[in-house]
């Protein structure tokens, strides 16, 4: 039996962190099992915001290797680097004759990007979600794991695959958002100001190249208050957001203990120890990033592993890719031999 298509990619800006494994990777571990998954680095993305590309190389390494060192297995899944599939490129151009320039306007993640960069509003920012249907397009996947902000995105691709189909046939399957069921785990910054972040905030996310004493003096600085003022009350976002690292890397008898320290607590009689509780989870988060972290680095520092890897990676990713472009081909008219 053919196994369904997924389709993701991650930017190779700023370093993978905690919720990226939580978030993504961990559900990207188990899908490799069950899917026929193509996981790649979008480095014609960065472009769009990160035109200076004298680290890019580097950074392309560090995510293929963080990607490995948590548990994706480059034998059973396409891992690549999305430059290396220059079919993508091609699609990307005709379905860009299929997009209109009001539709694009209007996607959230553009205005965002025209706000945060004024002087910087290139072409291929305003295509960004062109780009990223060719991505998923190209391997004709039925599956791509978002989240909620990506879904506009692939809401973009699906309109493009269903506009080339009524144009030119039926080729490409109209993709939808996966993931596997109940909420995705959400990991906050330490300082209780919204999401862990791959670039900013550095010292309120924890990555997965931190050290165990960055880790330690991060997690010692996060966010904490005077402790409840009754019984089994609510907890403020940033005091959940410590029982939930908890929750992800200590035993389950550590953090009833806390639950039980926290729900016992009330003015006057505080017996939840926020000082003891952040010292456990940093031993236990430290204990818990440093093989990532191990195995990520002995990865880069092999090169003749990490270009094995990638061009295999590519060989995979440009089979499957070369096939649905002759499709394309065919469908459009653009054989003329």
């Amino acid at each position: 039996m053919t196994k369904e298509v997924v389709v993701s990619g991650i930017r190779p800006t700023g370093f993978l962190h905690l919720g990226n494994y939580f978030g993504a990777m961990r559900n990207y571990v188990r899908m490799q099992h069950e899917y026929n998954c193509y996981f790649f680095v979008a480095n014609w993305h960065s472009l769009t915001t990160h035109p200076d590309t004298s680290e890019l190389k580097a950074s392309v390494h560090r995510v293929i290797a963080e990607n490995i060192a948590c548990g994706l297995d480059p034998e059973k899944v396409s891992l690549y680097i999305q430059s290396d599939i220059h079919e993508i490129a091609e699609l990307y151009l005709y379905l860009n004759m299929l997009a209109y320039k009001g539709e694009l306007e209007k996607t959230p993640t553009f205005k965002d990007k025209v706000r945060l960069q004024p002087d910087n509003v290139n072409a291929g920012l305003l295509t960004y979600p062109v780009l990223m249907a060719a991505d998923i397009l190209i391997h004709r996947a039925v599956k791509v794991p978002v989240g909620k902000d990506q879904e506009q995105h692939l809401e973009i691709a699906r309109n493009f695959a269903e506009r080339f189909n009524h144009r030119y046939g039926e080729v490409l399957p109209a993709p939808y958002a996966f993931n596997y069921g109940g909420e995705l785990v959400k990991i906050m910054s330490l300082d209780g100001n919204g999401k862990m972040s791959k670039s900013e905030n550095q010292m309120n996310t924890l990555y997965l190249a931190d050290d165990g004493d960055l880790i330690r003096k991060k997690i010692m600085k996060a966010k904490t208050d005077q402790g409840p003022s009754e019984p089994n009350s609510a907890k403020p976002d940033y005091i959940e957001n410590l029982f939930t690292l908890m929750r992800l890397v200590s035993t389950p008898n550590t953090v009833q203990k806390f639950e039980d320290d926290y729900n016992a607590s009330s003015a006057g009689h505080t017996v939840i120890r926020y000082g003891d509780m952040k010292k456990q989870l940093a031993e236990d988060m430290a204990a818990f990033i440093a093989p990532i972290r191990e195995k990520a680095a002995d990865i880069q520092n092999n090169q003749e592993l990490l270009s094995r890897i990638i061009r295999q990676g590519a060989e995979k990713a440009r089979h499957s890719a070369a096939e649905t472009m002759k499709l394309v081909r065919q469908s459009i008219g653009m054989n003329y031999a």
